[in-house]
């Protein structure tokens, strides 16, 4: 059965038993650190590399050598393409501490932009997931964090206010994954300032674009976006197809990018955040920030062969 990247060239080795970057054909792993298109974080004008890593469902493995073997690939191919802002999360099971065991095998501790969040109802029970947040990612202080899902926003977003202030935190957000929710997310941006909000947009969910999008950008807050590829669904509607002659006009060398660069092309998205579990595929996936981004016409294109 073709696998979701059925243009790349995947004979793919490892330098090393556990942790060296895969041997691919692919301009993505010849990349220096500043090469990938970067966008600013409106609150501040730091730069971000506009591909991030999700971390959902992928680093819920064990922490034994075995299973963090492949994932090591993924982390040195990912901070060593330049990359940086890892998404993460306490109810993403083991991988918050799969991330910070990660960084830290592979060297990378202080390189990565880390965002996780919280999912706690009241104060107290919000304090103690940070903290315990801080000691699985093996970090003093966290990049950014988000009220998750949008669970119990008030009192959550008051307590990232004060370890802002503290220095414990650098940005705040708030995060949701369904277009059903869209409204909700605007609702809770029309009365508290934060830096961030992640939101699903993708070829096939693109609610976001008649107010989120806009809003965001009218308003200088970052946007992550998350389910970039529809969870995969995505690739099952391209199966078998080659990538049409066009894609070329995009410097586009297969369908995930394809996908990804529709996303980049809207301006105000700051960073797209898909998950992977395999180093070739994240190679892929930095291949994104290269080159020319799609104009309106080669979007709609996207959107007919996704259709």
């Amino acid at each position: 059965m073709p696998s979701r990247r059925q243009v790349i060239q995947t004979g793919a080795t490892l330098l090393g038993l556990a942790a060296a970057l895969p041997l691919l054909p692919h301009r993505a792993l010849a990349l220096e650190p500043g090469q990938l298109l970067q966008r600013k974080i409106p609150a501040s004008g730091e730069l971000l590399p506009v591909i991030g890593l999700g971390t959902s469902r992928t680093f819920h493995v064990r922490l034994d050598d075995a299973s963090l073997a492949p994932l090591e690939a993924v982390m040195r191919t990912f901070i060593q393409g330049g990359a940086s802002l890892i998404d993460t999360a306490p109810s993403y099971g083991n991988a918050e501490a799969v991330t910070g065991e990660l960084l830290r095998r592979t060297g990378h501790q202080g390189r990565a932009f880390l965002a996780s969040k919280l999912s706690a109802t009241g104060r107290d029970r919000g304090l103690a997931q940070f903290e315990a947040s801080l000691r699985a990612l093996q970090s003093e202080r966290l990049d950014l964090v988000q009220v998750h899902n949008l669970q119990d926003t008030r009192t959550q977003l008051a307590l990232l206010r004060e370890l802002k202030a503290q220095g414990r935190v650098r940005y705040v957000g708030i995060t949701h994954y369904r277009e059903a929710a869209h409204d909700d997310l605007l609702a809770v941006l029309a009365r508290e300032p934060v830096d961030f909000v992640q939101l699903n947009y993708s070829v096939a969910e693109r609610n976001a674009e008649r107010r989120l999008l806009p809003y965001c950008a009218d308003h200088g807050i970052a946007t992550l976006i998350n389910r970039p590829f529809a969870r995969g669904q995505l690739f099952q509607r391209v199966r078998g197809r080659p990538l049409p002659d066009w894609a070329k006009e995009t410097d586009a060398d297969s369908w995930a990018q394809l996908l990804l660069k529709f996303i980049l092309a809207e301006p105000a998205v700051t960073v797209a955040i898909p998950a992977t579990s395999k180093a070739h595929y994240m190679a892929d996936n930095l291949g994104a920030g290269l080159g020319r981004l799609p104009d309106a016409a080669l979007r709609e294109k996207i959107v007919q062969a996704f259709a």
